[in-house]
């Protein structure tokens, strides 16, 4: 059954169908990963974290997600739904595992959202002081870009797609010309592939630090299953989504993580990764490489990547709430669906509104956007994200073990059992590493860490409680997938 039939649910309750290419998706994908702040960023701290092995421990990470993601895009030939996790365990798990992995998941949406309007508001607010004397506060910043996400977020899907189109290709041509500059330029030391030595990545001194930046690198590629019900020929669109941005991930910071040793020098750039300087590092190198220019226009392209990366998040969170109101786990009003754009309005205004308000208080409390409110929301995002991705990477191994549906052996069952065994080593790492991304110390930690168990539990109980209490109701969960 293709994403072209006819949508079961009830008018007012189905998203706009056919309305997404693979490209679409793809961009949807990738901009959620945000490569140009991934770089100046995520990058630096690998290095200044992990030492030299980030490269491979970033190259490492893609290969667990293809793996994954080879069972993850079979199952979604079977099951489309925008809950799509909540879809994927409840298939695979069963109906209280669905709900308390939803429940997870769009917690970790939320806060990521919240995150990425903190750091745009950060970066914006001394990038127009520094390049074009505008002092404005940081909160201004970020909440113009709420409004902003607020409007594309209530339009039709297509027409984000082609905002981050746009984004991206300048994020991805921005950090080109760095990589052709240095190898152009040569470095300052003999180029080196220690970066790939596996002493250097799985034996390092603090090898979890480089796993904890890596997975976290990839933020949002399991949303391709997510715009199912609007993309045009699902069965194809969303497979070959998933596997081409997973896959440019790998190659893309792969390289340009490797880029960095050339332009520093393998020992040279872990020295500057952890001296005063490490924040600005890739702008100032970009600048010396490439000219003035080229800086000039990097810090106005890693406002935009994080105004990419919080669109890709709203329209991921927005569609969560959606599913969920629709089978009124949540507030039935969620799943309604706009009857001119088949966007799921109701849920995307809900989304902008829980971001304005963190903002607000954020604001009000004095708190600084970066340590205050980006870098704990964030942290706990990609905690709750991860563990989400580890539990439905079992439930994809469970859906199969029942019947392959046609597929290969190697596709549904070995590859997703080495991709589940890669992500659940991969979420003990982060919370294990917690402090590295948070930057903070202490019992703050644990409570960060906390919701997450807290929400899954609590979702299985509830579940649990429908079972008993409203057992027609419950039969009726998760039907309204597209399933086979």
């Amino acid at each position: 059954m293709h994403s072209q039939t006819s949508h079961p649910y009830s008018e007012g309750s189905a998203l706009a169908s056919g309305r997404l290419g693979t490209w679409d998706i793809v961009f949807f994908v990738v901009s959620a990963a945000a490569p140009l702040t991934v770089i100046v960023s995520g990058a630096i701290t690998s290095f200044r974290m992990g030492g030299v092995g980030a490269p491979g421990a970033i190259a490492f990470c893609a290969v667990i997600l293809i793996l994954f993601a080879l069972g993850f895009t079979a199952m979604s030939k079977s099951v489309r739904n925008a809950g799509a996790f909540y879809a994927y365990v409840s298939h695979g798990l069963g109906k209280p595992w669905g709900l308390g992995v939803s429940s997870v998941t769009v917690f970790a949406y939320v806060a990521l959202v919240i995150s990425f309007y903190g750091f745009i508001g950060f970066f914006a607010q001394f990038t127009a002081l520094e390049l074009f004397g505008i002092d404005l506060p940081w909160g201004v910043w970020s909440l113009l870009a709420v409004a902003i996400v607020a409007f594309l977020g209530y339009r039709k899907i297509d027409v984000g797609a082609k905002v981050l189109a746009v984004l991206l290709t300048a994020e991805v041509a921005i950090l080109l010309v760095l990589a052709v500059s240095a190898l152009a330029d040569g470095g300052p030391e003999p180029w080196s592939l220690a970066s790939f030595d596996p002493a250097n990545v799985f034996f390092a001194p603090a090898a979890g630090t480089l796993f904890v930046m890596g997975f976290g690198a990839y933020l949002g590629f399991e949303s391709t299953a997510i715009y199912a019900e609007e993309a045009k020929d699902s069965d194809k669109t969303v497979p070959r989504a998933t596997i081409i941005a997973v896959a440019f991930l790998g190659i893309f910071y792969g390289f340009t993580f490797w880029i960095l040793t050339v332009a520093f020098g393998a020992e040279g750039v872990v020295e500057m990764a952890r001296s005063d300087s490490f924040e600005t590092m890739v702008i100032t190198g970009t600048g010396d490489l490439a000219g003035a220019w080229a800086a000039f226009v990097m810090k106005i392209l890693i406002v935009t990547s994080f105004f990419a990366c919080v669109l890709s998040f709203h329209n991921a969170c927005s569609r969560y709430l959606f599913s969920l109101g629709r089978e009124r786990l949540l507030p039935r009003v969620l799943g309604r669906a706009s009857s001119r754009h088949g966007a799921p309005a109701v849920a995307s205004l809900t989304v902008s509104g829980a971001s304005a308000i963190g903002v607000f208080v954020a604001v009000i409390v004095k708190a600084d956007p970066f340590l205050g409110l980006a870098l704990w929301t964030y942290a706990t995002g990609v905690q709750g994200l991860v563990f989400a991705q580890a539990v439905t990477s079992v439930a994809v191994v469970m859906y199969f073990l029942r019947n392959r549906r046609g597929h290969s052996l190697f596709r549904v069952t070995i590859a997703p059992i080495l991709g589940a065994i890669g992500l659940i080593i991969g979420y003990i790492l982060i919370a294990t590493n917690f402090e590295v991304v948070t930057g903070l110390n202490g019992v703050i930690n644990v409570l960060l860490l906390l919701p997450t168990p807290l929400l899954f539990i609590g979702g299985i109980i509830i579940s649990l409680t429908i079972r008993a209490k409203k057992p027609e109701y419950y039969e009726g969960l998760n039907q309204n997938a597209n399933s086979d």
